[in-house]
């Protein structure tokens, strides 16, 4: 592999052959998605788009985890408080939009998944074609727990891995997947030796980098078309529903319930 080229403040590339490896770190091993991380997450992956010397990408967490999810402390978050409805509703494509250029890219793409994926950090793997993970990872949606409804267009990509009767368990009762039972339901490919999952990321790429470049972008297209050609369409008022559920009463309180440690009580309002 080349030497790692920076993109941004908070993204690396590096190159081997057709093979890309890309380095997400907020440089503390947590690497929430602030929205400055998710615009620029976005903007390498458009850049990427336009790469024709690449065959398989391979999308990593530096320094430890993969993603702690949407970083509830970003001043940007919270100034979203002051916006008008409208620009609220604009403002919350941010995540989407961010999935929505992973899963556009032609090249094979694949998360390499370590210690933990929580939320949005879900949402960015499940945009991904593959995922691969340490032994003792595990992956978790808190959003249905925390009074919110998952969204940026995740539901039906987690349906198309593992089935709707295991995306339901998942994704409602928002409790830890591990590595293992996440494998066996179809969320993630394989399985490797803790701290080795980029590696075994990396040699799948390898793999499929080997292969001839016009197959591989074409044979992915048409499987996604195959499996995907609805997704757009059951979402796509998903981030409304975000903005009816994160202003509701029992948002606050399943987030209050939390800060306090307590059981939450919920009104249905």
């Amino acid at each position: 592999m080349q030497e790692a080229e920076r993109f941004g403040e908070f993204t690396t590339i590096a190159r081997e052959g057709r093979v890309v490896l890309v380095e997400f770190s907020r440089g503390d091993g947590m690497n929430a998605l602030s929205i400055a991380a998710m615009r620029e997450l976005t903007a390498l992956a458009r850049h990427l788009s336009e790469d024709t010397a690449s065959s398989a990408i391979v999308l990593t967490g530096g320094g430890g985890a993969f993603s702690a999810g949407a970083d509830l402390k970003d001043p940007e978050v919270a100034a979203r408080r002051d916006l008008s409805l409208i620009e609220q509703r604009q403002a919350l494509k941010v995540g989407p939009d961010m999935c929505a250029a992973w899963e556009a890219l032609e090249q094979v793409t694949i998360a390499a998944i370590e210690k933990f994926c929580i939320g949005g950090g879900v949402a960015l793997a499940a945009a991904c074609d593959h995922r691969i993970a340490g032994k003792s990872a595990h992956l978790r949606l808190p959003e249905v727990p925390l009074g919110m409804n998952m969204s940026w267009h995740s539901n039906p990509r987690l349906v198309n891995l593992m089935g709707p009767s295991k995306a339901k368990l998942f994704t409602i009762l928002g409790e830890k997947l591990s590595a293992g039972k996440a494998e066996v339901w179809g969320l993630v490919d394989e399985v490797s030796a803790d701290g080795k999952a980029c590696e075994t990321a990396l040699d799948l790429a390898r793999r499929i980098g080997a292969l001839p470049p016009l197959g591989v972008r074409m044979s992915k297209q048409s499987i996604d078309m195959a499996a995907k050609a609805l997704n757009q369409a059951v979402t796509f008022m998903d981030r409304d529903q975000f903005a009816l559920a994160a202003g509701s009463e029992d948002q606050r309180e399943a987030i209050k319930a939390f800060l306090e440690k307590r059981p939450a009580s919920f009104k249905g309002n």
